[in-house]
């Protein structure tokens, strides 16, 4: 094989602040540098990997929260093209693929094959993948009343690939189910009920679940909570760990007020071999597949399902030749518990799988730096690969509401053939050939709730919402239930699922009135 197209990951950096004050508080883009040197220098290469940076020329930056969510828009300021301001931070001139790609936590994975993929047909020899968050300084400094300076100018906008695609329909905003705590809850009870598990079985699984990513991060300098959480701490609720949306506690969820940055360099070997990159250092992506379930939650036909899941995993493997059992280490995406158990159920192991289910700690424990998490599990992939050589280290990476997936398979093992991305758009042919759920916006008459949650505020239940299905037609609709306070109060004492009612539209909403039995 060619070596100047057979692309390999030589270096990465990682950054946690838990500590600084606000006014010393580092910006993203100075998290981010920060991580990108720490890269260069973990790859060994000669003169700390100034040479190795001053040789990029590709940069993708993962987009900040602050430019994919309105409700996390800085007011410090925007950089109009983040990957420029890296480049010319870091000497990399002739730097001239410049990528902000379109949110996602699957972006890291996908954005880490394209390098690959580019190094292969030719068309790059030296890549650089960065992101960090800094919305734990940002948050104390607007409490604090400061005015930072975090905006840069540039001479030209980013290539920024495909436009991102609104996650929710508009009957699910209009109940008030714009928000990933409500339909991960959503989908948490329909796993519970297929699982056979009442309410509080399923709390005490997903809180033994996540008490081993807590016991992870507690051993992990670079995440932000290391108390090591017991499953009786991560269940119980109280004042310090309310239900955020029931059946789900506050430590069940991802933790984004954080000071995080991670990047990795992916290079041609030709170019590692020119700058001296030692052979324990390099690391090589096997396999790698991406694709969306079907777009809008309250259109899937089973929520306790993933297809993207499935088939991306499988044809991950496939491309290496290995199946999940020659797999030694996992980092399954989990910014909630449903997250983590539906990856399970698709990949075939068990939630306490002896190979363990993160590198990092996760996102609840760890942190969850907006679209960039995946960037330090394969960063911590990396390295655990490397401490022991041809092991396989599966990654797998999660956007939107249980939307979009994508799966990378690590390993030392120089590859027996050139690297080619997996046919991710057959897979997506099959899981958009599957037939969807029958759904209408106008429910009328008598229903039983197909999954539900409760949403919690500050001064606890605040409303219901679900997913029904109308007994004369059998067709799906979204509904709130009645707000007050002895409806939202008995929803969390009894079994939901199946409970009968009526669904009527009052001012512009379904209405479904539970009839407790």
């Amino acid at each position: 094989m060619d070596k100047t197209r057979i692309p390999v990951i030589v270096g990465t950096g990682q950054v946690t602040d838990t500590t600084s004050k606000p006014e010393e508080g580092r910006s993203p883009l100075q998290l981010m540098h920060d991580a990108v040197k720490l890269a260069a220098a973990d790859s060994g290469a000669q003169d700390q990997g100034a040479a190795l940076l001053r040789g990029l020329d590709s940069v993708t930056v993962i987009r900040l929260f602050a430019d994919t969510l309105p409700r996390f828009a800085s007011p410090f300021g925007k950089l109009a093209n983040a990957p420029w301001s890296i480049a010319q931070r870091v000497g990399a001139a002739n730097a001239t693929d410049l990528v902000c790609p379109p949110q996602g936590g699957d972006s890291p994975v996908v954005m880490l094959a394209r390098a690959c993929e580019r190094i292969a047909q030719g068309e790059s020899q030296a890549a650089l993948v960065v992101g960090g968050e800094a919305l734990r300084t940002e948050l104390a400094a607007k409490r604090a009343g400061l005015q930072l300076q975090w905006g840069e100018d540039a001479p030209t906008t980013p290539n920024q690939l495909t436009g991102v695609k609104d996650m929710y329909t508009k009957a699910e905003e209009k109940h008030g189910m714009r928000s990933a705590i409500a339909m991960y809850a959503l989908i948490g009870q329909a796993l519970r009920h297929a699982a056979g598990q009442t309410v509080d079985q399923y709390r005490e699984a997903s809180a033994k679940l996540f008490a081993r990513f807590a016991a992870v991060a507690r051993d992990n300098p670079l995440a932000t909570r290391r108390k090591g959480y017991s499953a009786e701490q991560i269940a119980e609720v109280n004042a310090e760990n309310p239900f955020v949306g029931f059946p789900y506690t506050k430590l069940m969820t991802a933790s984004a007020f954080v000071d995080q940055s991670a990047a990795f360099i992916v290079v041609s070997e030709a170019r590692a071999d020119e700058l001296g990159i030692p052979q324990d250092k390099r690391v090589y992506l096997h396999g790698e597949a991406h694709a969306h379930d079907t777009w809008f939650v309250s259109d899937r036909e089973r929520l306790d399902q993933s297809p993207a899941m499935r088939l991306t995993s499988r044809a991950a493997l496939a491309q290496a030749g290995k199946t999940i059992a020659d797999v030694d280490v996992f980092d399954i995406y989990s910014c909630f518990p449903s997250a983590v158990q539906i990856a399970c159920k698709e990949l075939g192991i068990s939630p306490d799988d002896k190979r363990g289910l993160t590198v990092t700690g996760g996102l609840p424990y760890f942190g969850g730096p907006g679209n960039n998490y995946v960037t330090h599990a394969i960063a911590e992939m990396v390295q655990r690969v490397r401490a022991k050589p041809g092991a396989y280290g599966l990654v797998m990476a999660n956007v939107g509401l249980v939307t979009k997936e994508a799966v990378g398979l690590f390993s030392t093992e120089r590859p027996n053939k050139p690297f080619m991305r997996a046919d991710s758009d057959a897979i997506q042919r099959e899981i958009d050939a599957q037939t969807k759920v029958r759904f209408t916006e106008a429910p009328q008459g008598d229903a039983t709730i197909e999954t539900y949650a409760v949403l919690h505020g500050k001064n606890g239940p605040e409303s219901g919402v679900l997913l029904g299905r109308l007994a004369a037609t059998g067709e799906r609709f979204v509904a709130n239930t009645p707000a007050d306070a002895a409806t939202l109060a008995k929803l969390e004492q009894v079994e939901g699922i199946g409970l009968p009612g009526t669904v009527t539209q009052v001012d512009g909403r379904n209405v479904f009135t539970p009839r407790f039995g």
